[in-house]
């Protein structure tokens, strides 16, 4: 009997030290806190250009490829957008070219690990050798492809290794532009 007692100490002391050591590394997440991740500007471009061309049909007539995206950061946690635009109809000849630039709050939505683009707000509509009234019903036109395909493009997609640090997964909380690119906050998930 004498030889059980250390042996129910020892025991004691391992489940204790494994106990222990279970609520340190579940802690881990608390311990590191949260932190900021900077994007560069060409990481973003980068994650733009992988994304185009895009084709979309407006006001079931014209068939408009959008192209060349080209990223400004903004002050106010803005973007700046510009594309090169082709506007295709049967009943052109040749198809008309120019460019869209339009602006945008951007925003991080968790459930998809990204950086979006809200409030898309068209800055500048310019297509050669279309009169000013055909212009401005384009433009209209341009908005609804603004709010139908731009806000579902990621400006910026976290891969799952860029949410992960010391063991630990992160979720992206918030988000700030920077003179170069952006600033996101990362939290950590909370293990339940």
């Amino acid at each position: 009997m004498t030889q059980q007692a250390p042996l129910r100490a020892r025991r004691a002391f391992l489940i204790a030290s494994t106990l222990a050591a279970a609520a340190t590394l579940s802690s881990c997440a608390s311990i590191l806190g949260p932190r900021e991740v900077d994007i560069p500007l060409h990481k973003l471009q980068a994650s733009l250009d992988r994304r185009f061309p895009m084709d979309n049909r407006l006001l079931e007539l014209f068939d408009v490829r959008l192209s060349r995206p080209q990223l400004a950061v903004l002050p106010g946690d803005r973007v700046a957008l510009t594309v090169d635009a082709s506007v295709a109809q049967s009943f052109l000849r040749n198809p008309l070219a120019g460019s869209l630039g339009f602006s945008g709050r951007l925003y991080v939505d968790q459930a998809r690990s990204g950086v979006y683009l809200a409030e898309p707000r068209l800055e500048r509509f310019a297509i050669s050798g279309i009169d000013e009234s055909v212009s401005r019903q384009l433009s209209r036109a341009a908005n609804v492809v603004l709010e139908r395909a731009i806000l579902d493009i990621p400006v910026y997609s976290f891969r799952m290794d860029e949410l992960r640090y010391a063991g630990v997964q992160y979720t992206p909380t918030r988000i700030a532009t920077t003179a170069d690119g952006l600033r996101v906050s990362l939290e950590p998930l909370q293990q339940r």
